[in-house]
């Protein structure tokens, strides 16, 4: 008895059982790696956002170096750890320290404020209030903690919140910059095989949306976050120097406000106002330029590290920063303006098409 040729029928639902079957397999290893890998998501996009930044000056000191890369990304991870992570430490530290202390204080039943200044009734429209409020502080805290409370209590509860995960966060930033030296090692390859990808995804612009979202992080990283890193740091610098209150904690309201495009001067006219009623007229004069020359920086700065690519809008970098602080706590701070700059960029691109460019990201990641 010979066997009967398959129906056509019962061979393509043969075939398609089989491709769902792998499928289904396939899906539950895509799923099962996404969740091994979700906790270390914004380490390693944090390190290649950091290699794609750093790729010319890594390029830069291995051509120095006689075409040596791995001397040049070790270079580039010191220089960074030691440029970046010093400052930011010791700002986190006067952060934490004023936070604890404040918070010390407070339940030890000794903490005090002192007099308000009698010129601070002179200001404007609001000196009136704001001395009330201050005396009431100054002579009853716990009258003006109660009086106050709907507007403090969530101020408090969300410097808790980032008080807790500072630490953390720092760690990540700097595991973020060893990592991002080994991308750099790899970076010529790295960046063939994602235009090769890319290629075969969105065929045949795919290329160019990968120099175009290379050229986009570093816009966004070095206008946006790294002006504002550097505003923060040096104005935070300021107010140590200088002895203003909480200085760590003004510098990190600094670096959201900057990032946010907003600028310091919520902050920083504040503290001039607080300098020329606390110093003499020197004193204040010289922090009041230092103070005015920092935050006006951002105004010489970005037109030349922005200068080729387009410009991100406020609003994408607002709301990239609100979520990225949301989603990953510190570094989404860096993160979210980042990723939601590349992803506007790349949507502009794919709705109103371009011809494809040469970019000057493919000397690196």
């Amino acid at each position: 008895m010979t066997d009967k040729p398959p129906v056509w029928g019962e061979e393509v639902e043969g075939r398609i059982a089989d491709l769902a079957i792998r499928l289904v397999v396939l899906g539950f290893f895509v799923h099962w790696s996404l969740v091994l890998v979700r906790p270390f998501a914004s380490i390693f996009i944090w390190a290649a956002i950091l290699a794609v930044t750093l790729a010319p000056l890594h390029l830069m000191l291995a051509r120095r170096f006689g075409g040596r890369p791995r001397l040049a990304a070790a270079l580039v991870c010191i220089g960074l750890l030691a440029l970046l992570i010093g400052p930011v430490a010791a700002l986190v530290d006067n952060f934490i320290g004023s936070v604890m202390v404040l918070a010390s204080r407070a339940q030890g039943g000794t903490l005090s404020l002192p007099p308000p200044p009698a010129r601070l009734a002179e200001v404007p429209l609001v000196g009136d209030r704001l001395s009330e409020a201050w005396h009431l502080a100054a002579t009853n805290l716990d009258e003006a903690l109660l009086r106050y409370r709907d507007m403090l209590a969530p101020i408090g509860m969300k410097a808790l919140g980032v008080l807790s995960s500072l630490s953390f966060d720092l760690v990540k930033f700097m595991a973020a910059i060893v990592i991002a030296g080994f991308l750099l090692v790899k970076g010529r390859t790295m960046v063939d095989g994602g235009r090769l990808l890319a290629r075969r995804l969105i065929p045949p612009r795919g290329g160019h949306f990968v120099d175009l979202a290379g050229a986009t992080v570093r816009n966004v990283s070095r206008g946006v976050v790294g002006v504002a890193l550097l505003q923060a740091i040096l104005i935070g610098l300021a107010f140590e120097v200088a002895g203003v209150p909480a200085a760590g904690l003004l510098a990190f309201a600094v670096l959201i406000l900057c990032i946010v495009q907003i600028g310091p001067g919520i902050v920083v006219l504040p503290v001039i106002v607080w300098a020329w009623l606390t110093f003499d007229t020197v004193p204040a004069a010289a922090l009041t330029a230092i103070l005015l020359a920092l935050t006006l920086m951002d105004n010489v700065l970005k037109p030349i590290l922005m200068g080729r690519g387009s410009s991100t809008p406020t609003l994408v970098i607002f709301l990239g920063v609100v979520g990225g602080t949301l989603s990953y706590g510190l570094i989404g701070l860096f993160l979210g303006p980042i990723v939601l700059g590349v992803f506007y960029d790349l949507l502009v691109a794919w709705v109103a098409p371009r011809e494809p460019t040469t970019d000057g990201g493919q000397d690196g990641p």
